[in-house]
């Protein structure tokens, strides 16, 4: 499927999902998480922390409070034992996961940061061309507008170039 890259906060994005990177615990700490309980203003944490744990990869959905969006789906590319560290196949599987539940909900618009990045420990550029290419290959029942995003400038550009390159 298309989909467009953005630079920026994902939690002042618009759109019927978020994606949050979480761990498998769904304990929602920094980063993307961070951003996204702080923008929440809201139990979130709690909430996503009594749908878990998950499997590496998998997903669970939260109310988004005061985010603009309806649902947050919490999709664990990195583990909450052992190293830490998210995997090749836990970032697909972790992005394909969230594609699929959003199309269960019946979102149109979703926003997916570069999961595994960060304090996955996986290297940003890698798990851009990941993330990317499980979009780029999903066949979506209802999505239609799916943005991956990036924070930083420099991140911005490369998941740019990364996308372009598709």
């Amino acid at each position: 499927m298309e989909f467009s890259v953005a630079q920026g906060d994902i939690a002042a994005q618009s759109a019927d999902a978020l994606v949050n990177a979480a761990g498998t615990s769904l304990r929602m700490g920094s980063g993307v998480a961070g951003a996204l309980r702080r923008g929440a203003n809201g139990p979130i944490d709690e909430e996503a922390v009594s749908n878990g744990p998950v499997d590496l990869g998998g997903v669970a959905v939260t109310d988004a409070y005061d985010l603009d969006a309806e649902y947050v789906i919490h999709a664990a590319a990195m583990p909450h034992d052992g190293d830490g560290r998210a995997t090749e196949a836990s970032i697909r599987e972790a992005t394909r996961n969230a594609l699929e539940r959003a199309d269960d909900l019946g979102c149109v618009s979703l926003v997916v940061p570069v999961l595994g990045t960060g304090a996955a420990g996986f290297d940003f550029e890698t798990g851009a061309e990941l993330v990317c290419e499980t979009i780029r290959d999903h066949e979506p029942t209802t999505l239609d507008d799916v943005r991956v995003i990036a924070y930083a400038e420099g991140e911005y550009e490369t998941l740019r170039r990364v996308a372009a390159e598709l």
